[in-house]
């Protein structure tokens, strides 16, 4: 599993397009709320939690309808499944891999987001944490999503249909919780239950992915 991580790491190394492409997409969508809501920075101050969520699960959800689409095509994913890990353990890392070079880059760029959208200063750190546990948990349910979309008939219209209703909790519970830190409030449940979203997701969602690779 290691090496397998790894190889993900390096991959993404090597061709650093797509992580570049959901940050700059991260970016150029807070940028764009100013222009439409206006220059008011109490009005954009209330809408940049839900506002940072959204763009950042959309950002994420980028890369996820080639997860495992070019290893299914020059056959290296029928290698895997019979490398001796089981299904679940590759979506495992397949999802923690999507993490580390999609989910973390947008963490950085966090900070830059929230200025944008005149975000409290207090409150970043705590956008920080929701959004990195919001990305974790699209990780994981967007590695389910990606493996049983794969090889269907326009497979990355499904992916988000698919993918998106499930991230709604997440986008609630985060947004509640950057709102909270920045009207002062203590943002820590909001928090817990998006750790409770990732502890589900954790084992399920590989399960029913490495499930649907054996399928296929």
């Amino acid at each position: 599993m290691i090496a397998l991580l790894r190889r993900e790491l390096l991959l993404a190394a090597r061709h650093p397009a797509d992580t570049l492409a959901a940050v700059l997409f991260f970016l150029l969508v807070t940028a764009l709320f100013p222009f439409g809501v206006g220059p008011s920075p109490e009005a954009l101050a209330r809408l940049a939690p839900g506002a940072l969520l959204a763009a950042a699960l959309l950002a994420a959800l980028l890369p996820l309808d080639r997860l495992f689409g070019a290893e299914a095509e020059d056959g290296s994913l029928d290698q895997l499944l019979l490398s001796g890990l089981s299904g679940m353990q590759i979506t495992t890392v397949k999802a923690a891999g999507h993490w580390l070079t999609t989910g973390a880059p947008l963490l950085m760029a966090t900070p830059v987001a929230g200025a944008m959208l005149n975000l409290p200063v207090e409150a970043w750190g705590v956008a920080v944490l929701a959004l990195g546990l919001a990305t974790l948990f699209l990780s994981f349910v967007g590695t389910a999503g990606a493996a049983l979309t794969l090889g269907a008939r326009r497979g990355g219209v499904l992916l988000p249909l698919l993918v998106l209703p499930l991230a709604i909790p997440a986008i609630i519970f985060g947004a509640a919780g950057i709102e909270a830190a920045a009207s002062g409030l203590p943002a820590r449940p909001f928090l817990l239950l998006l750790g409770a979203l990732v502890a589900a997701a954790l084992p399920l969602a590989p399960l029913a992915a490495g499930a649907a690779l054996r399928t296929d």
